[in-house]
């Protein structure tokens, strides 16, 4: 499969900005199953100054300085993908999930896809009992970790609401938790933190989930979404497998990979900081449209 991909991020300023400086974590992964055609990004105003590096997790990332006074930045992504990834079944054999916990505690890498990386607690998934209490019913002992996983992730689904006006980037995991509302982002935040909590190496994806409208209606410009879910580390062997929590799914070609973190915070499509304006408006849209 091939997808074009086009991310358009506004902000209206209050007030106008006279200067900002962005991170753009915007450009699509390449491996995986996942190869990256084109990518380009036009920014308005337009910026003096534009660096790109590849973070720790292995992420493109672009450093941008806006100088000139503005009320309105656009950022427009395009990319072209190609898809050729192969999810494994729910029931697929996997190494028990207490010796890949150990497992992981062995690595000697400390690279992007090593797994020591994603097994401790970080900024916005907290250990927490409750959550790793939760978590530990689908993994009694002996249990295949990929198993459980997919158990782990359909109570998430069937047990948690899917609510946009629930949360806000801020919300805490213990507030999502208690609520058992909010968005994929809380939803894979919640797993995460489980599976951290009984020492499994979790990571928080961000990308693209592609949306098939229902029979006999238009596709709606800009209706696709930016996504999040989560990469569990199953062992040397399986690696590491991509779960939606939200739509209770293994990950396979209707998800494309932006960028890989220990929780959004490592992720964020744009931050930065601005001077000038107490106040602005986001909008984001999204379209993911096959091509081939």
């Amino acid at each position: 499969m091939i997808y074009d991909i086009r991310h358009v991020t506004t902000y209206a300023y209050e007030s106008a900005v006279s200067f900002a400086r962005c991170t753009l974590r915007l450009e699509p992964h390449d491996g995986d199953g996942q190869k990256l055609l084109s990518h380009a990004v036009e920014i308005r105003p337009r910026p003096v100054t534009r660096t790109a590096r590849r973070d720790f997790f292995g992420t493109k990332t672009e450093s941008i300085t806006i100088e000139m006074p503005h009320r309105h930045l656009r950022i427009d992504s395009r990319s072209r993908v190609s898809m050729s990834r192969r999810a494994p079944g729910r029931t697929t054999p996997s190494p028990a999930w207490d010796c890949v916990r150990d497992l992981a505690l062995d690595a000697t890498s400390l690279g992007p896809a090593s797994p020591i990386g994603y097994v401790f607690s970080s900024a916005l998934v907290p250990l927490s009992e409750p959550v790793t209490a939760y978590a530990t019913a689908s993994f009694p002992p002996g249990r295949g970790v990929l198993v459980g996983a997919v158990d782990l992730m359909h109570r998430i689904r069937n047990e948690f609401k899917y609510d946009p006006k629930a949360t806000v980037i801020s919300t805490p995991l213990k507030e999502v938790f208690e609520k058992r509302h909010g968005v994929c982002q809380d939803f894979a935040h919640v797993m995460i933190a489980g599976l951290r909590g009984l020492g499994l190496s979790a990571a928080y994806v961000s990308g693209y989930l592609r949306t098939i409208p229902p029979p006999g209606q238009k596709r709606l410009e800009g209706a696709d979404a930016s996504h999040a879910w989560v990469s569990l580390w199953c062992g040397s062997e399986l690696g590491w497998i991509g779960l939606d929590p939200t739509n209770d799914l293994l990950v396979e070609n209707d998800h494309v990979v932006l960028a890989v973190g220990r929780d959004f915070a490592d992720v964020s499509p744009v931050d930065g900081i601005i001077v000038g304006s107490p106040r602005q408006k986001l909008g984001v849209a999204v379209d993911v449209v096959l091509v081939e």
